[in-house]
């Protein structure tokens, strides 16, 4: 398998434009889906079942693992129980621990190793899973294979498969790993095209056969990394489980640094972005949003479902009262900040008024605790030391680096032309190495039966649902209409980044993406719960408090909304449909 898959060097500028108008221009790119499609349905493979195996050994599985570039550090049993997922044992597995591709970086003077863990079960299901980590990675957590949203009550180690995780090739959740080439390029790609392969050996020497299905997923970072997999290395899994996906992550986090100086505008605490858009005046928009959109699926029941509609229905410049001589106190919007807000909710432009990155979605959950962290916290604190030392072009020197500074002094412009930009050391640009190659080609694994499960919670701060929807209506298109076949993607009401805010965010989506690969299965919709008090997976405490503790709702495959049926409790999944 070739590892390095570099685009040519261009003209930073136009690789910005690329990649920030890609989502519009889509529509030529792939073949027809199975499904209705112009010319009749295609029918895509069918993969078979995994079948599993039983561990051999573990003590002495070290010696017996033998992989180019590869040095492991120990294996141990691990008895069940020691680990749990909400209160149940874990079953018993052997814990690997390696590294691969030990180096000295020649730029930075630093050591680097894509550092791993697997877990593998006594009796395994056959099946591989790659933990996609998020965040910076920087760290190899645990490895237990997520399977969707908050307050997980499974994983896929419980479920029999063996799990790698990794720390995408750095040591430390920092962005000073960004100051050398290829850790960059480790993180933006290459480290899952490296692993993915010696796990599979790994697999195979300690049950004697490798892996029947593999498996990808992960949620923000690892969303990303999820899509980028399914588009660079298509070949090396049956299924990919995509949550709420950063697939843009550079022009996010710029359009967030410019979202961070806007609310410094507004601030009425210098230095305080909080101020600019204060937790009552969230839950104010919020409420009204909710007046508007809360009924347009049939129940008034705290959460919107028809994102979309709801976006026609709302305005913030009606919908919101406008402040007089009271000042703000909660119950207004000032012009100016209906202003800024309005206009950060339209998706990021530069100087020039052309957009380079998504709107963001009007929705019940901008009161959230996880939504005020990445608008006001985030910018000058992660997304600052990200731009500038992991994408953009030269790095900026760490000595001398004040990330506040950085975010709120920035030129918008100038940011969106250096992440684009490569030269002779950093030879290619994250635009480059940290987006899918081809946002509405995946005809890889749609031709060879892999499926793909997308979810995004539409109250998201960081990475826009909206980026997602637009992302999957091009795939729709470049496929005949109907991406149905291969790749569904499902909107989750009122949750936040990955997890939390009034939402049904407690599901399972990899459950259904294994029936769906290896039964031919389609997922028509995913069942989800609220997490109330006394939740096995850990209450959300952002709930409202009229909510049932035990909320059900389906999640929908798009462009389908959940719809109340007219009778029956609005707590129950069982009385909404998916149309």
């Amino acid at each position: 398998m070739t590892i390095e898959r570099r685009k040519p060097k261009g003209a930073p500028l136009a690789a910005l434009g690329l990649a920030a108008a890609a989502l519009g221009a889509l529509g030529a790119c792939g073949s027809h889906s199975g499904g209705a499609a112009p010319g009749g349905a295609v029918t895509l493979p069918q993969l078979t079942a995994a079948s599993g195996a039983k561990l051999a050994s573990c003590a002495d599985l070290a010696g017996k693992i033998n992989y180019p570039n590869t040095s492991i550090a120990s294996t141990a049993p691990v008895a069940a129980g020691v680990l749990t997922v909400a209160g149940k044992p874990l079953p018993a597995h052997c814990l690997v621990k390696g590294a691969m591709h030990r180096r000295v970086s020649p730029v930075d003077g630093k050591g680097y190793a894509i550092g791993f863990e697997m877990r593998l079960p006594v009796d395994w299901n056959g099946r591989f899973f790659y933990q996609a980590n998020g965040g910076l990675d920087g760290a190899v957590v645990t490895a237990l294979g997520e399977v969707g949203g908050g307050g997980q009550l499974d994983n896929a180690l419980n479920q029999g498969f063996a799990v790698i995780s990794s720390d995408a090739g750095h040591g430390a959740a920092t962005p000073l790993f960004g100051i050398d080439p290829q850790a960059r390029l480790d993180y933006g790609y290459q480290a899952s095209g490296k692993l993915a392969p010696m796990a599979k050996s790994v697999i195979q020497t300690a049950y004697g056969k490798g892996p029947d299905r593999s498996y990808f997923g992960g949620c923000s970072n690892g969303g990303r990394h999820t899509m980028v997999a399914a588009a660079r290395y298509g070949e090396q899994f049956d299924g990919y489980l995509v949550g709420n996906p950063g697939f843009r992550l550079p022009l996010a986090a710029i359009a967030n640094i410019a979202g961070g100086q806007a609310y410094a505008s507004l601030a009425s605490t210098p230095g305080d972005l909080g101020t600019g858009f204060t937790a009552a005046e969230r839950t104010l928009v919020s409420n009204a949003v909710l007046g508007k959109c809360d009924a347009l699926d049939g129940a008034t029941d705290g959460l919107v479902q028809d994102t979309s509609a709801c976006q026609a229905a709302f305005s913030l410049e009606r919908d919101v009262p406008v402040c007089g001589a009271q000042g703000r106190d909660g119950s207004c919007l000032s012009a100016a900040q209906k202003t800024a807000i309005g206009r950060l909710f339209s998706g990021a432009v530069t100087s020039t008024g052309a957009k380079f990155y998504s709107s963001f979605p009007y929705d019940a959950g901008l009161g959230a605790g996880n939504w005020a962290f990445w608008k006001f916290f985030s910018p000058l604190q992660l997304d600052s030391g990200a731009v500038a030392m992991i994408w953009k072009v030269p790095p900026a020197d760490p000595a001398t680096f004040n990330g506040a500074a950085f975010a709120l002094g920035a030129n918008i412009d100038t940011l969106l032309a250096q992440v684009a930009a490569s030269d002779a050391t950093y030879t290619e640009s994250a635009l480059s190495f940290m987006l899918p190659p081809h946002l509405a080609d995946y005809s890889t694994i749609k031709n060879r039966g892999a499926k793909m499960m997308v979810y995004h919670g539409t109250s998201d701060a960081i990475f826009s649902s909206d980026d997602t929807t637009a992302w999957y209506d091009n795939l729709r298109a470049a496929n005949g209409g109907d991406a149905s076949g291969f790749a569904r993607f499902f909107r989750v009401p009122g949750m936040n980044h990955c997890s939390g805010g009034p939402a049904a965010d407690q599901f399972d989506m990899l459950t259904p993406l294994v029936n769906w690969v290896e039964k031919g299965l389609a997922p028509e919709r995913v069942l989800a719960s609220v997490r109330g008090a006394g939740n096995a997976g850990g209450a959300n405490t952002e709930l409202p408090a009229s909510w049932s503790a035990t909320r059900t709702r389906p999640l929908c495959p798009y462009p389908q909304v959940a719809k109340y049926s007219g009778s029956g409790s609005i707590e129950d999944a069982a009385n909404f449909s998916c149309k």
